[in-house]
């Protein structure tokens, strides 16, 4: 029993901690040591081995997937210090109108993060013309926040197939799939997720339209005009070059073997035995034709490309900070009985998986991090039951992205942050486009797998 009030303490506290923006790693090393101490784990072995260099360990993760968050925050860099990011965003303005501030902000943050840049990246170079967008459109900037976390951080990170984003990646090292696993299901799920996103923004503009609410900046906030913004802008054709050679150079291994060319061809094998290490070579490879296509990054591009590594750290430790703690609590009793129930439940193994999958990232705060756990310790249990792992890749990588962006999500405050509002003013349409529309269309997503 104290061993289960323990667990449950570790997860409350961690949950707290994260609400009041207290450091995510610290949080996570203070939460582990509650769980280890009222689970009676050993304490040595638990807190530098468990934490740390074990399965679910915090540097085992980041020594996995340093060169994918690395190579991804130095393809952000360069792409937004170029300009190519605002470049793709204003090409939108001029084909859609301002008035369609929502749309656009959805659209260009989702060729930005399928084509590889990281979220905070897009936030940062959505953000002043974001500003631009809702005062011309006169729509309140709770909604630009729904429309950023659809855009950046819903349908393009777990269900389109072929996206290098690190939850596309995790079930690959597990399952033996490729980042296209499960196309159309990733095709389904993701499009719905736009549509039922994007019909709740556009009538919650609407209502606040209807009951005389506008835009309305923050104490910090600069809003600049369109020409300040348009200023060293490259064309959007080239702008997008390098988004396009990501999604072809991963793409590529999949249609040589298609068309029969893969067997004998070396390159083709590595790429299909190196799920981690290729899409960043693809990253890498676009940011060095973006270095060569953009003057703004070419004066210093070591310095660009060294500070994208820079940013980089931050988040990929904060990600391996809460897979350890769920490492921790993976080794108590109280997971294996959950586990247990879960997976001997009388559910389909769709679902209960589902419910899993959901579970363990709701209590992370973290898609990634409680798809790592989830991969570790509930995969093989559900492959045993005939779950084929295309469809497992997919489905548990969009489970995934549900519950983790909680009120306690790390990337959740982050955004608010960086836009100037509270979970008060706008964590309903944050909450809305990144939990119940991924739920809902997720659970869509398994009918339809179990039908076909």
């Amino acid at each position: 029993m104290l061993g289960m009030i323990g667990l449950l303490a570790g997860l409350a506290l961690l949950i707290w901690l994260a609400l009041r923006d207290v450091n995510i790693i610290f949080a996570a090393v203070l939460c582990a040591l509650v769980v280890i101490v009222t689970n009676g784990l050993p304490f040595a072995e638990s807190l530098m081995q468990t934490f740390t260099i074990g399965e679910l360990g915090a540097f085992t993760f980041a020594g996995r997937f340093f060169l994918l968050f690395a190579a991804g925050a130095v393809f952000g860099k360069i792409m937004g210090d170029s300009h190519a990011a605002t470049s793709i965003a204003m090409a939108l303005v001029r084909r859609l109108g301002a008035h369609r501030a929502l749309w656009i902000t959805v659209l260009a943050c989702a060729l930005l993060t399928y084509g590889g840049v990281v979220v905070f990246v897009v936030i940062f170079a959505m953000y002043p013309l974001g500003l631009r967008l809702l005062k011309e459109a006169d729509i309140p900037k709770r909604l630009f926040c729904g429309a950023l976390a659809l855009g950046a951080g819903t349908f393009t990170l777990t269900a389109l197939p072929g996206t290098p984003s690190i939850h596309n990646v995790i079930p690959t090292l597990k399952l033996g799939t490729d980042l296209f696993a499960g196309p159309l299901l990733g095709l389904f799920g993701g499009a719905l997720m736009l549509a039922m996103g994007m019909a709740y923004l556009e009538r919650e503009r609407v209502k606040a339209q209807a009951a005389g609410e506008g835009f309305e900046p923050g104490p910090r906030d600069i809003i600049p005009d369109f020409a300040t913004i348009e200023q060293d802008v490259p064309h959007w054709a080239l702008a997008i070059l390098p988004l396009a050679l990501v999604i072809a150079t991963i793409l590529a291994p999949r249609l040589a073997d298609m068309a029969g060319a893969g067997e004998g061809s070396a390159i083709i094998a590595f790429a299909n035995s190196q799920p981690v290490l290729w899409p960043s070579i693809a990253l890498i490879l676009a940011s060095l034709v973006a270095i060569a296509l953009f003057p703004a990054v070419r004066r210093a591009p070591l310095q660009t490309m060294g500070l994208g590594t820079q940013d980089a750290i931050m988040p990929l430790m904060a990600t391996a900070a809460v897979i350890g703690f769920g490492g921790v609590v993976a080794q108590t009793q109280g997971f294996a009985a959950f586990t247990d129930l879960v997976v001997g439940s009388a559910l389909p193994p769709e679902l209960s998986m589902f419910a899993a999958a959901s579970t363990v990232s709701g209590i992370t705060g973290s898609s990634s991090g409680g798809l790592q756990i989830f991969m570790a310790t509930l995969a093989d249990p559900y492959l045993a039951q005939g779950v084929s792992p295309e469809e497992l890749h997919r489905l548990v990588a969009m489970a995934s992205g549900g519950f983790d962006s909680l009120p306690h999500c790390g990337a959740v405050i982050a955004m608010l942050t960086i836009t100037q509002l509270t979970h008060k003013q706008a964590y309903k349409e944050v909450g809305v486009v990144t939990v119940i529309v991924p739920v809902v269309a997720t659970l869509a997503t398994i009918v339809l797998a179990m039908l076909t």
